[in-house]
């Protein structure tokens, strides 16, 4: 069988699957995931979103989980204790990466694809399957979570949390395409795709559950049945709020939190997000 459906089989068996044999398919599943050959989801030009999702590499990344003993992975004769699964260990670099990894408390799982050029300003994280594309800056607090896919040339700036969504497996990741800007303490969840050249100025949240608000083309954007919200290519997207028009939220004169696209990116915007250029 292919490593896909020899995962998959695995996978389906639970705790009656030969614990070896899980952990040489994870091995083997790791190896792929940091070498950017598999991915857990990738461009799809038949899909509504324009990407698919491969169950079969989420399921991998659980059994690893699953099949893995907590072993101690401290430093320096416990001055510097840690403890996670034996089959989680962190990812080798080395200067041919042409990864900057700045000194400071950032960790890397193995599993995780990092291109060229990346930039990983202390302390942040990134975790198995997520796959981080050419160029892209990873600031410091920032988080890309497990399975969570992200473009080239793009800027998660300082804490910047971008949601993995391992489970459930069938679920789209969180996906931020090419140059994009996440701004400082945003949050993407529950496999909202953010198209290219998307701006989010600080302080957005976006969820599944939280619609979008669109000034310029007068309409609301919300997630369809069975589909990730999705933040429309060029979009500028700044915190906002709506009020609460029922019961006595309405009457105490209460208002929710929610995003709104104030503009489309242009030649001014652009300018602004230019200034990335200098600090790479």
């Amino acid at each position: 069988m292919s490593l896909a459906e020899s995962i998959a089989e695995t996978f389906s068996q639970g705790s009656a699957a030969s614990k070896d044999a899980a952990r040489d398919l994870f091995a083997q599943l790791r190896t792929e995931l940091a070498a950017g050959r598999i991915r857990v989801a990738e461009p799809d030009s038949t899909s509504p979103t324009g990407w698919r999702v491969n169950v079969w590499v989420k399921q991998g990344i659980l059994l690893g989980f699953r099949v893995g003993d907590v072993v101690d992975m401290g430093i320096g004769k416990g001055r510097w204790p840690f403890f996670d699964k034996d089959t989680l260990p962190l990812k080798s670099f080395g200067a041919a990466n042409s990864v900057r990894l700045v000194p400071g408390g950032s960790s890397v799982r193995d599993g995780a694809y990092l291109g060229h050029g990346i930039i990983c300003m202390p302390p942040m994280y990134i975790n198995i399957g997520a796959y981080v594309d050419d160029g892209t800056l990873v600031d410091s607090h920032a988080l890309v979570g497990s399975c969570a896919q992200i473009g080239k040339r793009v800027h998660l700036s300082a804490a910047a949390q971008i949601d993995g969504v391992i489970e459930p497996v069938g679920a789209m990741p969180v996906i931020v395409e090419d140059d994009v800007l996440v701004g400082g303490n945003c949050g993407v969840y529950e496999g909202a795709i953010v198209k290219r050249l998307a701006v989010l100025a600080s302080g957005t949240i976006i969820t599944a559950s939280t619609p979008i608000y669109d000034l310029p083309n007068e309409r609301i954007i919300k997630a369809e049945p069975g589909q990730p919200l999705v933040v429309p290519e060029g979009a500028v997207v700044v915190p906002g709020s709506r009020r609460v028009t029922v019961g006595a939220g309405r009457e105490w004169g209460l208002s929710l939190a929610t995003p709104v696209i104030v503009k489309y990116r242009d030649e001014k915007t652009d300018a602004r997000t230019e200034l990335e250029r200098w600090i790479r």
